[in-house]
Order: C-alpha cells, then sequence, then structure tokens
C-alpha cells in the first residue's frame, strides 16, 4: 500500500508541473503573442511578463522564474484593477468556496444515498417513480434557475434564510459573524450547489446497488444466512462505492463550475464570484491565479479518490496490473529429480476406479 501511495504522490506532482506548464503558456505566451497580431494595447491586455521581470528570457528560463516566485513566495502578480496582490484574494476567497464544496458535497451525498438506496431495493415502485422524477428534474435544471427559485420561495416569501449574503465563519466581532450566522447563511447556497449533483449520485447508487445485488457473492452471503441490513452494509456498499468515490474526485472540476453560479446567485465573496470580475474586466493575473488553484486543486482531489479506493479494496493496485496473467499460470512443482515439472494431469475415471 505505501508503494502505491507514493506512486500515486509522484504521478500527482508530475501532474502538477504539467498543469503549470499549461497555465504559464495560456497567461504569459499566448497573450503577448495576441497583442502583437492583433495590435493591442498594453492598457487593455496586460504583459504578465512585465510583473514577473521575464522580458527577453526563453519560454523555459520564465517558467522556471515564475514557478520560483510561486512556490517560494506565493506570487502569482497583482490585480489589474487594485494593484492587490492575486494571492491575497485567493487567501480571503478560498475559504468560502471549500466551504460551500464541502457543506454542499456532504448535503448531497446525504440526499442522494437513502433515496438511491431505498430505489434499489424497491425498483419500479412508487418511491423508485418519484426518485426518479427528482433525477430528471435536477439534471434538466440550471444552477441559476435553482438558486433564484430557493431564494424566492425560501427567504422572500417564508422568510426561513436569507435571501443572499456571507457571514465570516471566524470572525465574531462582526454584526453577522460566527458559526451559527455562517451557516444560517450559507443554507441556501448548499442546497443549491447540492440538488446540482444529488440527481446525478442518485441514479448512479441505484444502479451500482442493482448490479452489485445481482453478483454471486451476494447470493452467497443470503445463502449462509446473512441478514438483509449485514448483507447491504458489508457486502453491497462497500462495492458500490468504489465507482462514487472515482466519481467524486472527478467531479471536483464541475464543481468549481457550479460554484461560479451559485456564488454570483448569492452574492458570496468566493473563486467564483473572483473569476466572474476577473474576466469581465480582462484582469489577467487574477484569472491564472484562480486556473492554477482550481487545477491544482483538482489533481489533488484525484490522488485522494484513488488513495480512498485503495483503502476500501486492497485489490485495487496498479502492480497486479503489470502481474495480471502470472498469477493465473499453473505453478511449475518441483520434482524429486531436481527438474519442474508441469500440473499433474488429471486421470481418467478408470484410472481411479477401485479394481
Amino acid at each position: 500500500m505505501a508503494a502505491f501511495v507514493l506512486k500515486r504522490v509522484v504521478w500527482a506532482f508530475v501532474l502538477a508541473v504539467l498543469v503549470s506548464f499549461i497555465t504559464f503558456v495560456l497567461f504569459f505566451v499566448v497573450p503577448d503573442i495576441t497583442r502583437v497580431a492583433r495590435s493591442t494595447s498594453a492598457d487593455q491586455l496586460i504583459s504578465l511578463a512585465r510583473q514577473f521581470d521575464v522580458q527577453g528570457q526563453s519560454v523555459f528560463e520564465q517558467y522556471g522564474h515564475f514557478m520560483w516566485r510561486f512556490l517560494r513566495h506565493g506570487d502569482l502578480g497583482r490585480s489589474r484593477l487594485d494593484a492587490q496582490p492575486v494571492m491575497d484574494r485567493l487567501t480571503s476567497a478560498l475559504p468560502v468556496t471549500a466551504g460551500l464544496v464541502i457543506g454542499g458535497a456532504l448535503l448531497w451525498l446525504l440526499i442522494a444515498f437513502p433515496i438511491g438506496i431505498l430505489s434499489a431495493l424497491r425498483p419500479r415502485s412508487l418511491l423508485d417513480r418519484a426518485g426518479m422524477i427528482f433525477v430528471l428534474i435536477g439534471v434538466s435544471a440550471h444552477p441559476v434557475w435553482i438558486g433564484l427559485i430557493l431564494s424566492y420561495f425560501l427567504g422572500y416569501k417564508l422568510h426561513l434564510t436569507p435571501i443572499a449574503g456571507y457571514c465570516d465563519f471566524f470572525d465574531q466581532r462582526l454584526k453577522c459573524g460566527g458559526a451559527v450566522d455562517w451557516a444560517y447563511h450559507m443554507l441556501l447556497p448548499w442546497l443549491t450547489f447540492a440538488l446540482l449533483f444529488a440527481a446525478l449520485y442518485t441514479r448512479m447508487i441505484r444502479a451500482m446497488v442493482l448490479e452489485t445485488l445481482q453478483e454471486d457473492y451476494v447470493r452467497t452471503a443470503r445463502a449462509k444466512g446473512a441478514g438483509p441490513s449485514r448483507v447491504l452494509r458489508v457486502h453491497v456498499m462497500r462495492n458500490a462505492m468504489l465507482p462514487l468515490v472515482t466519481m467524486i474526485g472527478m467531479d471536483v472540476g464541475l464543481a468549481f463550475a457550479g460554484v461560479l453560479f451559485v456564488e454570483t446567485v448569492f452574492d458570496l465573496p468566493g473563486v467564483g464570484g473572483l473569476l466572474y470580475n476577473g474576466t469581465r474586466n480582462l484582469d489577467l493575473p487574477v484569472v491564472m491565479g484562480v486556473f492554477m488553484v482550481v487545477s491544482l486543486a483538482v489533481v489533488f482531489a484525484n490522488m485522494l479518490a484513488d488513495i480512498a479506493c485503495m483503502v476500501l479494496d486492497p485489490r485495487v493496485h496498479v502492480s497486479r496490473v503489470g502481474s495480471y496473467g502470472k498469477e493465473d499460470r499453473p505453478r511449475l512443482l518441483p520434482t524429486r529429480l531436481g527438474r519442474a515439472s508441469g500440473p499433474t494431469p488429471a486421470r481418467s475415471a478408470s484410472a481411479v476406479a477401485p479394481r
């Protein structure tokens, strides 16, 4: 297991280097070429090479200088609008987005697991059909529409939650601050974000549980007298969880795309709003910083998903891919003559019949 984790960490490091190099090319090389080709002024398309003082150097020298400043000083340039360091703005925006993503993920799993499991245990029932209607609505609806509908009914009509705004979790000196106010203002964003993925995960959990219930080891466990709850908990859910863990790691990038809409609707000062304002004002340092941080977060999340799959099922090991087939070959058995002999051939019925 330690070798697998080490190998996965090395691959994550390689992917992070590739992501950083692609980010460098997109935001350092391409804008300069576009500015020269289209004769765009420096005020309209600011060059990051001037901020990092890498003009006149080769591409690889510029990339090395850029990564050195990023790794040692956390320097991603300064905003074009207010000259504030991009890392400071990301530091203040990342906790908001992280709280939204983590809380929304926990909520969508709490919604998806009961509905998906109950639908799989009672296929074609009224509960199953109602769950499929929920899946269709959740998959088809746009996050902006979901957010506005929830904000109108739960916030404006029923006054159960705030319509918009954000309260700081750590700063309790303000009028709006602390854990209670923070969770109270995050209820609608969490629910909106959760509905985006709960429908998809409900369908996947239902399909995985239905498929696992038909496996031979599940039938064997039932034949041995295991109860329904034990069969579902020990034999079904552990094997059905593997594709879901992989999906969660892959959906991190899609989650940040949904965050952009949710934070815009509820006026949250997160990474999504930072990216929207940076794109609208052509603030390349801010856009580059968001792109860099989100890409590294996706790489890190996929690494954790692979390690989690390894913990859930130790058979998921990359070394078995190379050794598969060798273990299934007939082993050569030593004989008294010092030679290796093959497997003992099956004798005929007449040879083993009693005389």
